[in-house]
């Protein structure tokens, strides 16, 4: 396949860290391993290495939207870091072809002694944006960013939400070829993400290349093309959206160890003795089709939630035993 037809190529990434158990040790690889050497020893090493990556390669087509999902820790970040030239990276290479705007954390990019107006204009002027350029666009960015009269305001006197709403629609009004976002709606109100939501999707229709990562497994089935699983800084899976999805949810989304303790619906008591009626059908949630995903081998229609007395409800006390009950 052309370049000209790929927006992102990322080939054989690794990215690797020094840890270091205490500060001297820093020191000590500094200095012994250049004695080491005049004397003709093999050096010590005084540093554990850490892999954030490990051969990673992939490929985004032009207007193609990928979802990446995977556990915290699983290197999703240090991957967009690299990808936006933040962070170099130990080796590999990354190709870019088109004009990149990211939203990687929660005002990423802003100077927080500089008002809210400040900003919009020294991002865009970053993103390549003349100053007439970014005056055009500036209403529609206070409009979507909905923060009144703190766009006059320094950036270190906004909410965490006021903040991320200042850098969603920077970066979506400067035009970009390639749009990244990292979880960075996770603290903005639900009106807010829904909005965002819907501006992504007619980024989509528009014909921008966008990277979303998210834990939302529902967004990346219902807006991306195809996706990717990062296991310990490694691609675990890659393909259509709605198998990595499933491998997600299968394996990582859990977050069970072996040793956990699961509440099996026959584990339920009433009095000290087993419960032998379940939930009636009527009690129970039903499941809309238009919400579904998998391979259909099984199909659940209704479900319900039980405390320990079998009674169907949907509060229960910290630490609570409460067993999931459906129909299949």
């Amino acid at each position: 396949m052309s370049f000209n037809d790929i927006a992102i190529r990322v080939t054989n990434v690794s990215k690797r860290y020094q840890i270091y158990d205490a500060p001297r040790d820093r020191l000590k690889q500094f200095v012994f391993p250049r004695f080491s050497f005049l004397i003709g020893k093999t050096p010590k090493q005084y540093f554990r290495e850490f892999a954030a990556l490990d051969d990673v390669s992939f490929e985004v087509k032009k207007g193609e939207t990928v979802g990446i999902v995977g556990r915290n820790g699983a290197g999703k970040s240090t991957l967009l870091q690299i990808i936006c030239g933040t962070l170099s990276p130990t080796s590999g290479s990354v190709q870019i072809n088109g004009r990149i705007a990211a939203l990687l954390e929660l005002g990423s990019g802003f100077n927080i002694e500089f008002t809210g107006r400040e900003n919009v204009y020294m991002y865009a002027a970053v993103m390549g944006l003349s100053n007439e350029e970014v005056g055009d666009r500036f209403e529609e960015i206070v409009t979507f960013a909905d923060i009144g009269d703190f766009i006059e305001q320094p950036v270190k006197n906004y909410s965490s939400g006021m903040m991320v709403r200042l850098a969603f629609a920077t970066a979506i009004h400067v035009d970009p070829d390639i749009l990244i976002v990292d979880e960075a709606l996770a603290v903005g109100d639900f009106a807010f993400q829904h909005k965002c939501m819907l501006k992504i999707r007619q980024i989509i229709t528009n014909g921008v290349t966008v990277l979303l990562v998210t834990h939302d497994v529902g967004a990346v089935m219902a807006n991306c093309n195809r996706a990717l699983m990062l296991r310990k800084g490694s691609i675990y899976a890659i393909g259509g959206a709605a198998e990595v999805c499933d491998r997600y949810l299968e394996t990582d989304a859990a977050g069970f160890d072996k040793d956990s303790e699961l509440l099996h619906p026959e584990d339920v008591t009433t009095n000290g003795s087993k419960q032998q009626t379940p939930p009636r059908i009527a009690d129970m949630q039903p499941i809309e089709p238009s919400y579904r995903w998998g391979s259909g081998q099984i199909v659940i229609t209704a479900w319900s939630l039980v405390d320990v007395s079998g009674k169907v409800t949907n509060s229960f006390h910290f630490g609570e035993k409460n067993a999931f009950v459906y129909t299949a």
